[in-house]
Formats: structure tokens, C-alpha cells, sequence
């Protein structure tokens, strides 16, 4: 394994292999590649802080729970809320910040507040060929040219190894309120969920877990605010069942975020996204063991049997969205592939970036490339 403790040291690994590399953060999710393993866990440490200016620059593999705790103390907090992967997977390891960004890792609050790319401001990150890289800055401005920042969000690694990330940072807010309601089937929480999401109430969270017949529906801001709107809100979603008040707030939605429901179960579990009036339409063929909705029901978890290819049974419904292989053996993830295929254009852009970032097909290799399309299905 490859532990390199700064940039120069990440930058001369890279330039100097001669065989694909496992990019790992804190070892939480696997690279699902076969390849040397690249640690950046000695890439580590708060570079520069100022809860003034809601920023902060923290080398990439800094564990999540030392920012967090940071933040904390100042009263401020990650708004996108990254999940904690290692239940679901059944590792361990320790989250990092630029593992949060690799995957673009979004919570519950993403319908409210955007997700982890939108507030990453800068990165330094080494390329394929060895060169360090910086683009961005500490503040969020429009600028000409490639927006590498943006771009490296979401690239699993594959672009580039990310050294140093800028991000901006929010207060933490003085009260949260999460509501329940007790309803009778998905297409009443998806009318739900739709409703709440499209008040005036600033609903920062709306879930709905099928196995207890509850939707969630969060708010948060200062107490009298909350307060009101969580009144009105109440009155408004009375005609869709029985709403009642919960009290571990935080520990609900870190279990809807981290989908604690399928941690510890057997099977492959799958990441869906979809319009949420979909949704209704979508889970009856997917005949999988669990499910779990989230962003209003736009975002599907499905617990199903081991090597089902769900994303056939999407095709096959003529519905439009996208489907990620989050766990599954290795004989599954290389017959399906873990990502939604692109269509051929998107493909080639895509193939084209690869190549002008990781000329040699070091960082990653493969860990992009999807599956076979399913027949009559289109990206």
C-alpha cells in the first residue's frame, strides 16, 4: 500500500506507476478496482478555518468526524449531510471529507439545500500523469474556463486524487422538528411528501419508510419559526393521516441517511433515482425484500435478492432514471457494473475526460464503466 503524506509525495507515486491504483480515503467504501492500494490517510488536517466566513480548507483525507467536531464547536455544520457508508457495506474505516466529495455523498437535505458539489469551492487534486493541479479558490465566484471543481465531484477518483479541498460550511440551526405521518401506501406518501415539499414551510427532509407506514418530514431554523411552521404544516397534512411529533430528530435522519434499515441484512442493495411521482409506478415491479424512499420520494433504496439486475426491471417499466449497484459481490458488480449505463454521446465525453486526466488509465481503472444496457433502455 501506498501512504503518501503530502501532495509532492501523492504526486510522485502517481508519476512514477507503472500499474493501476486502488484509490482509497478511509477505506470505508472499497475502490471496487484490483489495483495497488493509493491510502491518503496520511493526507490529513485542518489547513485553514474561518467560521467567520462560513469557509474551510482541510487536506482531503481528513476523517469527517474531526471536521465535524470542529465545526461543531463553532456551531456550524456540513449541510449536505454525507453518509456514513459503513453499516450498509459492513466495513470499517473512517470517512473522509475527500471521499464525501469523490462520491458527491448527499443526505436527506439535498432537496433543500443542494448537494456536497455545491459547496466545494476549490480542490487540488494530482492527475493520472503525476501533475498537481489547483483549481478554485476559498470563496464561490463565476469564472471562465473548466470548472474542474464541479467536475471532480462525483468522478470516484477517476480524474484525478484529490489532495486539498476548500468547502463552504453552514450555521448550525437553533431548532429541528421532524414530523410524522401515518399513512396507508406509497402513492398517499408520495402526495404527501409532494405537498410538504411544495409549501412555503421550507422543508429541509421528506422521507417515507413503507415497512413502518410513516413518512418524515423534516424542518429546521431558528425555535419560533420552526415553531409556526411546524403548525401549519401539521394542519396541512392532517387530511393525510395521524401526525405526531418525533423526538430523536438527529438519530432519524442519520438512519434515513445512512439507510440503517438494510445494515446487517443479506442481499444487494441499489441506489435509485427517479421523478418522485414515479416512484408509485416503479416499486411494484422491482420486487424487492425492502425499500426506502428519501428526497420526496425521488431517491429509491432497494434491498433486493443477490445478483437481480434491477436495472432491467427499470427499462422494462418505460421509466427514466438511474440505477447504482451500491453493495453487491464482486461476480455481480463485474456482470452489471456499478453505474448506470451513459448513452453513447455522454459515454464518449466521458471516455474523452478519462483519457486527457488519466492518459495512462491509472486512477481507478474501470470503476465508471457500466454494465451492459438492458435491452430498450437509453441513458
Amino acid at each position: 500500500m501506498y501512504t503518501p503524506q503530502d501532495e509532492a509525495e501523492l504526486a510522485e507515486v502517481i508519476a512514477n506507476a507503472r500499474a493501476p491504483l486502488c484509490i482509497e480515503g478511509g477505506g470505508t467504501r472499497g475502490c471496487g478496482v484490483e489495483g495497488a492500494a493509493l491510502s491518503l490517510a496520511g493526507l490529513s488536517g485542518i489547513e485553514l478555518y474561518e467560521p467567520g466566513s462560513l469557509t474551510l480548507v482541510v487536506k482531503a483525507g481528513t476523517p469527517l468526524a474531526e471536521i465535524e467536531a470542529l465545526l461543531s464547536s463553532e456551531g456550524q455544520r456540513m449541510a449536505f449531510e454525507p453518509m456514513d457508508a459503513r453499516g450498509l457495506l459492513g466495513i470499517a474505516g473512517a470517512p473522509t471529507i475527500g471521499g464525501a466529495f469523490a462520491t458527491n455523498s448527499s443526505g436527506p437535505r439535498r432537496i433543500q439545500a443542494g448537494a456536497a458539489r455545491d459547496y466545494l469551492l476549490g480542490v487540488r487534486f494530482v492527475d493520472g500523469a503525476g501533475q498537481s493541479v489547483k483549481n478554485g479558490g476559498r470563496v464561490m465566484k463565476n469564472v471562465t474556463g473548466y470548472d474542474l471543481v464541479k467536475l471532480m465531484a462525483g468522478a470516484h477518483g477517476t480524474l484525478g486524487v484529490m489532495s486539498e479541498v476548500s468547502l463552504k460550511v453552514l450555521p448550525i440551526p437553533e431548532a429541528v422538528a421532524s414530523l410524522s405521518l401515518a399513512v396507508a401506501d406509497l402513492p398517499t406518501a408520495v402526495r404527501a411528501m409532494s405537498a410538504a415539499l411544495g409549501s412555503p414551510y421550507d422543508v429541509t427532509g421528506a422521507a417515507y419508510d413503507p415497512i413502518a407506514g410513516l413518512v418524515h418530514i423534516r424542518l429546521e431554523g431558528f425555535a419560533p419559526s420552526v415553531q409556526y411552521r411546524q403548525e401549519k404544516l401539521t394542519a396541512e397534512l392532517a387530511g393525510f393521516g395521524l401526525v405526531a411529533l418525533q423526538d430523536d430528530a438527529a438519530g432519524l435522519w442519520a438512519g434515513i441517511r445512512d439507510v440503517s434499515a438494510f445494515q446487517g441484512r443479506e442481499g444487494d442493495v441499489w441506489r435509485i433515482s427517479v421523478k418522485p411521482s414515479d416512484a408509485p409506478l416503479l416499486a411494484p415491479v422491482l420486487e424487492a425484500e425492502a425499500l426506502q424512499f428519501d428526497w420526496g420520494g425521488g431517491l429509491i433504496w432497494a434491498l433486493t435478492s443477490a445478483g437481480l439486475d434491477l436495472r432491467a426491471r427499470v427499462a422494462a417499466a418505460g421509466i427514466a432514471g438511474h440505477a447504482t449497484l451500491v453493495r453487491a459481490d464482486q461476480a455481480t458488480r463485474a456482470a452489471l457494473g456499478q453505474f448506470q449505463p451513459q448513452a453513447k454521446p455522454l459515454e464518449a465525453i466521458s471516455d474523452g475526460l478519462r483519457r486527457r486526466f488519466d492518459p495512462r488509465g491509472l486512477l481507478n481503472p474501470g470503476l465508471m464503466n457500466a454494465g451492459q444496457m438492458p435491452s430498450g433502455q437509453k441513458g
